[in-house]
């Protein structure tokens, strides 16, 4: 009854465990990272400012108004028969209100907004680089979870092969065939594993607290991390995201490169004014009046082409700038992917190694496990052939997760 029960609990567990991936984890990372927040404000602050703008095309309404008083004023001292012409007032009033609508600004607006919008992709492209860091950093905390499983599995076989090699030992004993401190022996080895295990599941304990304080998600000694399936691919494109940082960087320089010619364009607009003085349009009628003028309004300001030219070449060794880091950087890339490609085919070669020595030490220590049942070694001898194999156990695992981290590192340094 208690052997169903057990059984019961056991597979209660394996059921209800949480199973997650790599991608899984990163993905839940990207969304919790506070700095993906940012992006959203950069699209805010990006939609205001390119909305203020084109009001810029709204008619722009200003009003204005004076009172003045002069020593002097205009008089027309020629007789004319018939006509009295009153000598103005030397206090004079005007309120004006002034609508402008612009018809052409040289395409200034239009270049406005698109510099508006390149500044907002190179600043979401720099935070699709940290978020990439990011996902770089899980993925070694996860390959840290998966050597700690490997490890507790490892330590497993070591207490089952203990495990029977105490039984024989205990028999041996009862019989009078063996001192019992060869079964203290294994004893004391067994709490060695003990150990380990105690040291593995704290270390284990730690990186899932890690995760979960990257990921807002609970994640126990139960999960299940399944790992990673890297396919090969002969694909060299590299599609890392400063790539695109530096493409959007480029675009930005030209947009600011548009703009030096726009600005030194010629502007044109309606005008409408209308006014209430005195005195009015009419300067021989010394009194309060209202008045308009409308018509058309060109400008062009010449101050600019003074430095236009070296504006332009200023931008232009910005995008020398730009394209020699792009270079560098392409540079560096290209030199870790063969470097990590090297290392791949390195650790290959040395697991296809571990896994003969395993089997061999495999063999050694089945027959040291029956030597030690016929009494032909001591424990001792067994205990070294256990380990022996476990060393053997331990270095494939090792390997064998060094090929995974190296295959990650070489898709990550790709951008894949």
């Amino acid at each position: 009854m208690k052997k169903l029960l057990f059984l019961f609990v056991v597979l209660s567990n394996l059921s209800f465990a949480q199973t997650v991936t790599l991608e899984q984890v990163q993905a839940k990372a990207r969304q919790q990272y506070p700095l993906i927040k940012q992006k959203d404000l950069i699209k805010q602050t990006k939609d205001i400012t390119i909305e203020n703008l084109n009001k810029g095309f709204l008619p722009q309404l200003s009003v204005s108004g004076q009172a003045t008083y002069q020593s002097e004023v205009t008089t027309v001292k020629i007789p004319v028969p018939g006509v009295t012409i009153d000598p103005l007032s030397k206090d004079q009033y005007k309120i004006v209100a002034d609508i402008n609508q612009m018809i052409y600004d040289g395409g200034m607006l239009k270049q406005q907004r698109s510099i508006q919008q390149l500044n907002a992709d190179v600043e979401e492209q720099k935070i699709e680089v940290e978020l990439y860091k990011l996902e770089e950093r899980i993925s070694q905390i996860y390959l840290g979870v998966l050597y700690i499983d490997e490890q507790l599995k490892q330590t497993q076989l070591i207490r089952d092969d203990l495990a029977t090699g105490m039984k024989k030992i205990e028999a041996q004993v009862t019989n009078g065939v063996a001192f019992k401190s060869n079964l203290n022996l294994l004893k004391a080895e067994a709490l060695k594993v003990d150990q380990r295990v105690i040291e593995l599941t704290a270390t284990k304990a730690g990186l899932l607290d890690v995760l979960s304080l990257f990921t807002g998600e609970t994640y126990t000694a139960n999960t299940v991390f399944t790992k990673p399936v890297l396919t090969a691919t002969n694909d060299q494109n590299i599609l890392r995201p400063e790539l695109n940082l530096f493409q959007k960087q480029q675009q930005l320089l030209g947009g600011q490169s548009h703009m030096i010619k726009a600005k030194n364009l010629p502007k044109t607009s309606l005008f409408f004014q209308g006014g209430y003085g005195r005195p009015g349009l009419n300067f021989l009628e010394n009194k309060f009046a209202t008045y308009y003028v409308t018509g058309i309004r060109f400008n062009w300001a010449f101050g600019g082409l003074y430095t236009a030219k070296r504006e332009r070449e200023l931008i232009g060794i910005n995008q020398q700038i730009v394209a020699v880091q792009k270079d560098v950087f392409l540079l560096n890339t290209n030199t870790q992917l063969k470097q990590q490609q090297a290392d791949i085919d390195k650790i290959n070669q040395l697991i296809a190694k571990d896994i003969e020595i395993v089997e061999l030490r495999l063999k050694v220590k089945d027959a040291a496990k029956a030597q030690l049942e016929n009494g032909v070694i001591t424990a001792n001898d067994y205990l070294r052939e256990v380990n022996a194999e476990d060393q053997a156990r331990q270095m494939l695992i090792v390997h064998q997760l060094q090929l995974i981290q190296a295959k990650m590192n070489y898709q990550t340094t790709k951008g894949k």
